[in-house]
């Protein structure tokens, strides 16, 4: 183990990680998760078809957040640590799913729908890729 890799005793900081970033992480990621949870009560509500349409819909409009935060944050500010800790890591991290993703895919496959469960596994990464590069572009408009 490299010396100083948990404390920073200069800094008071794990491995250069701050109290406050680690907050700003906890907060952005529970607000993520109650909109992720909110978003995927509400189209299951009105969808009921195979296609995991809630979680789709929630993976591709967070990279599209992703690509437009992360290319304003770099544009606007020289030090993103926080404000990316609070929405990119923490908000976004919270409101995405990949193991959703996964597991819906698994579940797709494992019921005989092989078909729906690779649109499922390669559509939402090309959605996703394709939605972040938007927000990127959007984010330079701006």
């Amino acid at each position: 183990m490299r010396r100083g890799f948990w404390k920073d005793s200069e800094r008071g900081t794990v491995d250069g990680v701050t109290g406050l970033t680690l907050l700003l992480v906890f907060l952005g990621g529970g607000a993520g998760a109650a909109c992720r949870y909110s978003i995927g009560r509400l189209v299951g509500r009105r969808y009921h078809g195979a296609f995991p349409l809630a979680t789709v819909a929630i993976n591709v409009s967070g990279c599209f957040v992703m690509g437009l935060l992360l290319t304003l944050l770099a544009r606007t500010y020289h030090d993103v640590a926080l404000p990316s800790a609070l929405l990119a890591t923490g908000f976004l991290g919270g409101y995405t799913t990949f193991s959703t993703y996964a597991l819906e895919s698994v579940v797709l496959h494992a019921d005989s729908k092989a078909l729906l469960a690779l649109v499922n596994l390669v559509g939402s990464v090309a959605a996703g890729l394709l939605a972040a590069g938007a927000g990127a572009g959007v984010a330079r408009l701006l």
